[in-house]
């Protein structure tokens, strides 16, 4: 019992093999473990809702022609919220001091 008391309370010193044991196990649950236990899902990154519309990244836009970003952003937002809204129009948003392009805001249909 004394043994299950001291490994729970950690009550080891530091750089003793109990210790060293005590981590790879730790160790071996962060990067062995399925991500699927934890329902670990990947959300569409850089997608976020703003008043009237969403904000989409930059990135998520790259190399797609003007005509086809409205359908690119209804993809987008439908991957990130679930929420089956088609896009009608797509601005992109520039940096006043630099003129870089900082984004794109995506209203939809009305």
């Amino acid at each position: 019992m004394s043994v299950l008391k001291r490994f729970i309370l950690w009550d080891y010193v530091r750089a003793s093999w109990q210790y060293d044991i005590i981590v790879a196990l730790i160790l071996a649950f962060i990067f062995l473990t399925p991500h699927e236990l934890f329902r670990d899902q990947p959300k569409a990154a850089s997608v976020a809702m703003v008043r009237g519309g969403y904000w989409i990244e930059a990135q998520q836009m790259t190399g797609i022609a003007e005509a086809a970003m409205p359908a690119r952003a209804t993809i987008l937002v439908d991957a990130r919220f679930k929420s089956h809204i088609e896009i009608a129009t797509v601005e992109p948003i520039y940096d006043e001091a630099e003129q870089e392009l900082k984004g794109y805001l995506a209203f939809p249909k009305q």
